[in-house]
């Protein structure tokens, strides 16, 4: 089925019909006075007006059209506009040996077209090369029409595939994004919800516990809850933003989140020995490692004391390690350790853990601090 007919098709036909007719005519009035009979005078200018009618069917039957306008050009001069169009469309639309094939029929058909209209033969060489020089601009100008659509249409290509890479990296961009908020949400209230778990529990377990024990623990609970439901707030105000990003702890607030713990009653014990700038990411990361493991020392081992060590210099890199006494049965396998992991390794750091001879746990990570 061909394709529909656009509107710069049609202004095209037209234009390319006009100008093969008027060819036409100026030729055949030319050749009116060849020593020819006028039976074949006739034949000439009807098979010229046939050919120019069928310029409307050219882009469906453009080989096809071709060499019957190549066969009526033996004996008909009024077939030459047409033919030139004609000519033109099989080198825009079909590969370029179709087109040398029907130039080398058209070289043969002028030939005998000098012999079938008894032209001088003084005249056949000057005849012979117009008419070649003719076909071959008709030709070249076909070939220069495919060359720029192909280069129009390789440029569209491209830019349409830009277009799908641009798509493409900003869906992986906005996965990435979700992530990371999905990795701060576990980070931030994993943390929150331990505390609130053990407080909940010792007062489930602990019914002679005296009037100002609950009113410490609830307290704990409540402030704990809250700071919960602000740290979700805040997630939540990040996603529905526009444009925005999710608030990040600095290495600074280590010592406040070690307070935090020490204030719902978790032994901590922090050793903190990193003089110099460290670089917020790496900070950061710190930062993110020390929390889940005091979460995991809450989950796990309820009750005994953690000791964290930070160590460091410019050029030395930052070491962190997280002891606490934990049951056998923890594996300390989680997606919380696996989520450090990834973090550790985006800054090529490195994750270590796993119980020592003495039977603790230990989460060690190494993170590249620059001179």
């Amino acid at each position: 089925m061909s394709e529909r007919r656009t509107t710069r098709n049609w202004v095209v036909d037209s234009v390319s019909f006009v100008l093969a007719v008027l060819l036409a005519l100026l030729i055949y009035a030319e050749g009116k006075n060849d020593p020819v009979p006028s039976a074949l005078l006739a034949l000439d200018f009807w098979s010229g007006i046939v050919l120019c009618l069928a310029l409307w069917f050219r882009r469906r039957w453009p080989v096809q059209l071709t060499l019957l306008a190549t066969a009526a050009s033996v004996y008909s001069e009024a077939a030459a506009g047409p033919l030139l169009v004609l000519i033109m469309t099989v080198a825009v639309h079909k590969p370029w040996r179709t087109s040398i094939w029907i130039l080398a029929l058209n070289i043969v058909a002028s030939a005998s077209y000098l012999q079938v209209r008894h032209k001088p033969e003084s005249e056949w060489a000057l005849q012979l090369t117009l008419g070649l020089a003719l076909y071959l601009a008709s030709a070249g100008w076909g070939f220069y029409i495919r060359s720029r659509r192909q280069l129009l249409q390789t440029l569209r290509d491209r830019a349409d595939r830009a277009e799908t890479v641009a798509r493409l990296r900003a869906e992986q961009a906005q996965l990435q994004a979700r992530e990371e908020i999905a990795r701060e949400m576990h980070d931030v209230l994993g943390h929150r919800l331990s505390l609130l778990s053990v407080h909940a529990g010792a007062l489930a377990y602990r019914p002679d516990a005296s009037t100002e024990e609950v009113s410490a623990a609830a307290e704990v609970i409540r402030a704990s809850a809250h700071q919960a439901l602000q740290d979700l707030r805040e997630v939540i105000g990040v996603l529905r933003a526009p444009v925005g990003e999710l608030p990040q702890p600095a290495f600074a607030d280590l010592p406040a989140l070690v307070a935090g713990s020490r204030a719902a009653g978790i032994p901590v014990e922090l050793n903190l020995d990193a003089p110099g700038a460290l670089p917020e990411h790496v900070g950061r990361t710190a930062y993110r490692i020390v929390q889940e493991g005091l979460t995991n020392a809450v989950k796990h081992a309820p009750g005994e004391p953690v000791t964290i060590t930070v160590t460091g210099a410019p050029g030395n890199g930052l070491s962190v390690e997280l002891r606490n006494r934990a049951p056998s049965r923890a594996r300390g396998d989680g997606q919380g350790l696996k989520g450090l992991r990834e973090r550790a390794a985006l800054v090529d750091g490195r994750i270590e853990h796993g119980r020592t001879a003495d039977g603790d746990f230990r989460l060690f990570a190494w993170l590249p601090w620059p001179a």
